[in-house]
This record gives C-alpha cells, sequence and structure tokens, in this order.
C-alpha cells in the first residue's frame, strides 16, 4: 500500500503553528490531500491540541514571544507523547531572533524533518549563502552537501527544497525532480508543503520514504497543474485539484510525462 494510500485511509490530525500569512493555505492543503488540520495560538491548549495529532509542525515565519512560547509548550508536549514534529524554519537568517528561536528549538527538541530552501538550510548549516528573506537567494556551495550537512547536524531529515528536492539523513539521498517555477510565485506552498510532509510523518515509517513521497507527490502535483496553467492564480486552483484528484495510477502516468518530456 502506497503512503498517499495509507494517508487516505488513516486521515492523520496535522497540527500547525503557523505563521499569521499563510493558515488557510496549510489547512486546504491539507484537507484536499486526505489529512486532518488543525491550529492554535494558544499556550493553554497545546498539551491537548498535541494529543489530539498525529503530526505537529512549527513554522517559523511570523514568530513573535507569544509564538515563541506556544512553539516550546507545543514541542514539549510532542516529547511527552512521542508525537513527531516537522521544522520549517521560514527565513531563519533574516534576523538575531529567528536565528536565536530556530537554534533554540533545533538544540533543544528532535526532529523528524527540516523542510526549507537552500537558503535556509544553508543557513542551518552553517554553510556560506547569500540568502534574501523567504527567497532561496543564492550560492556556489554544492546543495547535496549542504543537506547533507545540515541533517547530519542536527540529526534529522531534511528536505530542501527547489527546482529539484533533496531528501537526505545525512548519509541515504533522494532526489526529486519536476519542480515549478510556480511554486515560489505563490507564497504559502511552502508553509502547506511543510505540513504536508508531516503528514506522511504521522503514518509512523521511516521519516526518509515519508519525505521523499511527500515531495514526490507535491512536485507531480504541481508541474503537471503548471502544464495547464501558467498565471499564478489558476495555476494553485489547479494544483490544489490534482492534489486532491491524486492517486497511484494518476501520479504514475503523470510522472512517465514530463520524464518523457525531459528525455526529447
Amino acid at each position: 500500500m502506497s503512503l498517499l494510500t495509507q494517508l487516505r485511509q488513516q486521515n492523520p490530525v496535522v497540527l500547525t503553528v503557523a505563521n499569521m500569512v499563510t493558515p488557510a493555505d496549510v489547512a486546504n492543503g491539507l484537507n484536499v490531500l486526505g489529512a486532518s488540520p488543525i491550529m492554535s495560538k494558544a499556550v493553554e491548549e497545546a498539551e491537548d491540541m498535541v494529543k489530539l495529532a498525529q503530526a505537529v509542525t512549527i513554522n517559523l515565519g511570523t514568530v513573535d514571544a507569544g509564538q515563541r512560547k506556544e512553539m516550546l509548550a507545543v514541542l514539549d508536549a510532542a516529547e511527552k507523547y512521542h508525537v513527531p514534529a516537522v521544522f520549517d524554519p521560514v527565513a531563519c537568517a533574516a534576523s538575531r531572533y529567528r536565528q536565536e528561536t530556530a537554534a533554540e528549538l533545533l538544540n533543544t527538541y528532535r526532529f523528524a524533518c527540516i523542510r526549507g530552501n537552500a537558503g535556509e538550510i544553508a543557513a542551518l548549516a552553517g554553510c556560506d549563502w547569500q540568502s534574501r528573506g523567504i527567497d532561496a537567494g543564492s550560492g556556489t556551495g554544492d546543495l547535496t552537501a549542504i543537506a547533507k550537512k545540515c541533517a547530519a547536524k542536527y540529526q534529522t531529515v531534511v528536505a530542501m527544497t527547489g527546482e529539484s528536492d533533496i531528501i537526505t539523513d545525512g548519509q541515504e539521498l533522494v532526489e526529486i525532480p519536476f519542480g515549478s517555477p510556480l511554486f515560489a510565485v505563490h507564497v504559502g506552498t511552502g508553509d502547506m508543503f511543510s505540513s504536508i510532509i508531516a503528514a506522511f510523518v504521522a503514518l509512523g515509517g521511516s521519516p526518509l520514504d515519508a519525505a521523499a513521497s511527500a515531495c514526490e507527490v507535491f512536485a507531480l502535483c504541481g508541474q503537471i497543474a503548471a502544464k495547464e496553467a501558467q498565471t499564478p492564480s489558476r495555476w494553485y486552483e489547479l494544483f490544489l485539484d490534482k492534489l486532491y484528484q491524486a492517486s497511484d495510477d494518476l501520479l504514475a502516468s503523470w510522472k512517465k510525462e514530463l520524464q518523457k518530456e525531459e528525455e526529447r
């Protein structure tokens, strides 16, 4: 049974400590794929929410002092109840406050996966890179080596997303092509993706396999949607449709179609 089929059968609840820009994107993406989204801002209910969930996502996007306390409370409860967590280090190099918060979380808690773009993963790995806010920025380092270094540093799986997604636990490596530039145009797809990875991690298997499966589903749906629409708003609608429609047979068909186009 594929992980996508398992996800739809189990309908895992994913608790996201979200940023204020993209909660609707995250909730809709999880919902159309077959998971069950829930979000919370109250420290007082953190433990109850974690007990309800099968996975947790921590998003650094609009962190403030109140949300930082909530993140700590959620992660304390996640450790207590053995609920896996995924970290999205949005723009972690943009300010000292973000750097300190990311360092506190990563040095205190064990994450099943870190999902970020090249600039964010390079910053966490301590590699030289010119990042620009939420954008990946630019650099000359080897992306595979940077992803592996970050994974080894924090003893976790890293999913570095971009034109090709790189997924590694520091030793094994999976590369998923089919990235579309339109992912970067719609703010919120990265946040959605981190929570979708958490939904796959919630199934209880290998975090590396979970992240790789999530990457393939996400990338294929986005690329096929891009073939049908080139404008951001229309693409996003179609992308959600593809996530909803995705099946093992359709994914295999889409993958074959895209591979044939690359060979031409």
